[in-house]
């Protein structure tokens, strides 16, 4: 198994909304909504500068994609985290946060949120990546929990 991360550019927006459209299927299906499901081109493009990504690829194959910004001075909020159904349960997500965390070694919070229901995200992201439940707030239809890593 080899893990490995590349800026994605604009040429990459196709690869990405498939990517996306995947993974975000079911909390489509299952909430009605969903921030990652059906982008145009256009928009992933833009969402690619606002929310600079990086390409997960696994034994060289494009699987999933991690992003983050800078919310304000040192701290940084999860654009997106995401791995398509075939290749999640591989510690996948878990390498990314890992890349992301050395990337924004320096600041002092990075954020993301997950839909509450999705327990599975919850447990991983404070038992195996150290973040914390800093809230559960509603985003749309959707409960969301929204969790904090403090250095």
């Amino acid at each position: 198994m080899k893990i490995e991360f590349r800026k994605a550019n604009k040429e990459d927006a196709e690869r990405l909304i498939d990517i996306y459209n995947a993974e975000s299927y079911a909390d489509y299906i299952r909430y009605g909504e969903c921030p990652g499901h059906g982008k145009s081109r256009e928009m992933m493009e833009r969402s690619i500068i606002e929310y600079p990504k990086f390409l997960i690829k696994y034994d060289n194959k494009a699987v999933g994609c991690i992003s983050c910004r800078e919310a304000e001075k040192r701290v940084y909020e999860d654009g997106c985290l995401c791995v398509i159904p075939e290749y999640q349960e591989k510690g996948i997500g878990t390498s990314a946060l890992t890349f992301i965390k050395i990337i924004i070694r320096t600041e002092k919070k990075f954020t993301l949120i997950t839909p509450e229901g999705k327990i599975e995200n919850i447990r991983s992201y404070t038992e195996k990546c150290g973040f914390a439940l800093e809230s559960v707030e509603k985003d749309g239809n959707v409960t969301v929990a929204r969790l904090v890593l403090e250095r």
